[in-house]
């Protein structure tokens, strides 16, 4: 499969910091890395959020999407996480892509410059025509919701 080519820029704060890069031959996403200052790291105390600066602005292909997806040494080592996971970057977005963090642990998490913080994954994105109809065709399922799949009548199959 030929690879997608994806321009982007690394902006002036990221100077000298490692480009995103697959860490494996069969990664599926690109490391990203936090553009805090040296001096000056980023605390995030229990419950709370921020938006992460990457320092990098992409531009995705038509027909592409960008996943910010959370790092899983991140969240079982330290229970930080991104936010909105995933969080998406539509093909016209030419801005800085900045990462909600929140830190769902117990103690204080310090985001440290160059430190790695999420991936990007990009994904094809098929483009849908809505056609309101009036009832929808039936199926096993039916409306059931959460926690509805494995259950029969009520009772679990599991």
């Amino acid at each position: 499969m030929k690879p997608l080519a994806v321009s982007f820029l690394q902006l002036p704060h990221a100077a000298g910091l490692p480009l995103p890069e697959y860490a494996t031959a069969d990664a599926a996403g690109l490391d990203l890395c936090a553009a805090v200052a040296e001096e000056k790291p980023l605390v995030l105390s229990p419950g709370e959020r921020a938006a992460i600066p990457t320092g990098l602005a992409f531009a995705i292909p038509p027909g592409f999407e960008g996943q910010v997806r959370p790092r899983s040494g991140l969240a079982l080592s330290h229970a930080v996480t991104v936010l909105n996971a995933p969080g998406t970057i539509d093909s016209d977005y030419r801005g800085e892509i900045l990462v909600v963090l929140i830190n769902l642990g117990r103690e204080p998490f310090a985001v440290t410059r160059g430190m790695r913080i999420a991936q990007i994954v990009f994904a094809p994105v098929a483009r849908v025509m809505l056609q309101q109809v009036q009832s929808l065709e039936a199926t096993a399922r039916g409306d059931g919701g959460f926690g509805s799949t494995g259950l029969v009548r009520g009772r679990k199959t599991r």
